[in-house]
């Protein structure tokens, strides 16, 4: 088994632009991934509708939770886009399949030491496949499946 990598990927029924705007500004972040997605150009907070560039850092914290990630993006292109999180490099990419678009994430890099295997590998793992099926759930149909509730922990949203 290779721990220094995973793929998952998911069909969306959108457009290749809507699934890629849904990562590329702090207000699209917050309808189905984060509480607050917070983005820096030279170390200035950009505003919430602004789509995110090469270089620019950002500070995420989710629901439910008091985890705070700190990275940077990578690269922004057409059909994607790749950024640090938690010391990988995170992948993004939106493609056609036998007529269906798919996001493919990619998570890379990841520490094989015990620790990072089960906080990163297995963590994040869980914590994309929930995200991809959330922001397939809210493209879809406006369904959020993520839980707000602050004092009700260690749930799959989390």
């Amino acid at each position: 088994m290779d721990w220094t990598t995973f793929t998952r990927k998911i069909n969306i029924s959108a457009s290749k632009n809507e699934i890629l705007e849904a990562w590329l500004s702090q207000n699209e972040l917050e309808k189905w991934f984060l509480s607050n997605a917070e983005f820096y150009k030279d170390d200035i907070v950009i505003r919430r509708n602004t789509t995110i560039a090469r270089g620019n850092t950002y500070k995420w914290s989710w629901h439910s939770s008091d985890s705070l990630a700190e990275g940077k993006v990578i690269d922004v292109i057409a059909d994607g886009l790749a950024f640090t999180f938690l010391g990988c490099t995170v992948k993004v990419s939106i493609n056609e399949e036998e007529g269906e678009n798919i996001l493919e994430l990619t998570q890379s890099e990841i520490a094989t030491d015990e620790a990072t295997r089960m906080g990163t590998y297995v963590e994040c793992t869980r914590g994309w496949t929930f995200y991809m099926t959330n922001l397939k759930s809210i493209l879809e149909g406006g369904l959020d499946l993520r839980n707000k509730n602050n004092r009700i922990k260690n749930m799959l949203s989390t």
